[in-house]
Order: C-alpha cells, then structure tokens, then sequence
C-alpha cells in the first residue's frame, strides 16, 4: 500500500508541475496580446485626432486640409501602454507604437505601425 501512495503523489506532483507551466505560458501569451490590443486602441484614438485636425479649418485651429503642424499631444507620447512617435507628411501620418511587453520572439517588444490617410488608416503589426 505505501508503494501505490507514493506512486499516486509523484504522479500528483508532475501533474500539478505541468499545470503551472501550461498556466505561466498562457499567462504570458495573454499579456502580449492585451499590450498589443492596447497599443492598437491607442494608436487608433491618435489617428482620430490627427483626421480632426486634417479636416479642420485653420481659422479654428485645424489643418485645412493638410497633416502639416498636427503632433502628437505630449499626455499621450507615452502611456501605460507604451510609447509613439509621428511621422509626419501633408498627406499622411505614420505613426509608430511599442508596447511595455515582449512580442512572440521573445526579444523584442510589440511594435505596430499605422497610417493615417485624408480617409483611410492602415495598420501593420510587427511582432505580433
């Protein structure tokens, strides 16, 4: 009988092992995903205000047309979720976004570009 009970402990103990591994790499796996989404929600309000600014008269502050003078308010540079450069044109803005977390590679955090045109935005993730 102390045979079997020892058996039935070891075999508790693998099991409860790789629970924890499976539990930290979804974990992890969750923390990259929530980054990214939030690092995409972020870049998406910025691309927003960058079209407002684009399709505003001058008289009223705006760009009359024009991307030119739109930047980035400085509240918004960096957040909790990370930080974001423009690039800014006439036409477009390009704007850049890293994440606080590490992307699938392991090494380098999530990163995702978007574009903002006059009537468009496009947006690529890199290191998803």
């Amino acid at each position: 009988m102390g045979q079997q009970q020892l058996l039935l402990i070891v075999l508790g103990v693998i099991i409860v092992g790789i629970a924890v591994v499976v539990g930290i790499n979804v974990f992890t796996a969750s923390s990259s995903q929530s980054n990214r989404d939030a690092v995409i929600a972020d870049l998406t309000n910025l691309a927003s205000m960058a079209q407002q600014f684009y399709r505003k008269p001058s008289a009223l502050g705006g760009g009359n047309n024009t991307f030119t003078g739109w930047t980035i308010p400085t509240n918004l540079a960096s957040t909790g979720n990370g930080t974001y450069t423009p690039t800014v044109t006439a036409t477009s803005v390009t704007l850049v976004g890293v994440g606080n977390q590490q992307g699938n590679d392991g090494s380098t955090n999530v990163k995702v570009t978007m574009v903002v045109g006059a009537n468009s935005i496009t947006s690529t993730t890199i290191n998803n």
